[in-house]
């Protein structure tokens, strides 16, 4: 099922979609309940353009925080693709490889959290299609976002390291389909990254995403 916010001030989705993965990836079934995350961590994300590194304030989003952890953890994203890239907005990702294991997080949603950070510049945020639809994607923002706050869009953590890698991940293919001419959530979904190398593969991606010690 993909997840699509409208954005009616720009008219752009804002979408939850799949793809990624790794040959050592260790991704399951999520658990049906996770033990609650530390209260900050860092994440080293090693990309196609270079690494950059986030860090989580779980006091910012519980639930958020505490499902990321469990993300990088099962080293979901790796080999994930930056499928939605548009400049001075966001850049989205967080879809497996593996449809199949895509399927067993995306449909293994959780409840809300409250807004207490805006969406700033470097922020990191769950995608949503609306009320407890969080799972799996996630978006950084590339500008100043506060729009997005009275949306529901509740940061967790904030790139600390490297957001000039960030700025040059590749934009070129713009909005998905629909609406533009980039990747079809729905096809990411169904055929993940095959579908992705085949038709779009000038798209950045990640190497590795890891809980720094």
């Amino acid at each position: 099922m993909t997840k699509t916010l409208i954005l009616f001030a720009l008219l752009l989705p804002l979408a939850a979609c799949s793809g990624g993965g790794s040959p050592e990836t260790k991704s399951a079934a999520p658990a049906a309940v996770s033990k609650p995350a530390p209260d900050t961590y860092k994440v080293k994300f090693d990309t196609s353009k270079g690494v950059f590194v986030l860090e989580v304030t779980r006091a910012w989003a519980p639930r958020g925080a505490d499902r990321f952890y469990d993300l990088v953890q099962a080293n979901f994203l790796d080999e994930a693709r930056f499928f939605r890239v548009l400049k001075g907005f966001v850049v989205q990702f967080g879809i497996n490889k593996d449809p199949a294991v895509e399927a067993r997080w995306r449909d293994n949603v959780i409840p809300d959290d409250p807004v207490r950070q805006s969406n700033a510049r470097g922020t990191i945020t769950f995608a949503t299609s609306g009320p407890n639809t969080r799972s799996n994607q996630v978006f950084i923002n590339l500008a100043d976002n506060k729009r997005l706050d009275d949306r529901g869009f509740a940061p967790f953590g904030k790139v600390t390291e490297g957001m000039d890698v960030v700025d040059q991940l590749y934009a070129g293919y713009g909005e998905g389909e629909p609406q533009g001419e980039g990747p079809g959530q729905d096809k990411i979904e169904a055929r993940g990254n095959e579908y992705l190398q085949a038709d779009f593969p000038r798209l950045d991606w990640i190497k590795t995403a890891r809980i720094i010690p």
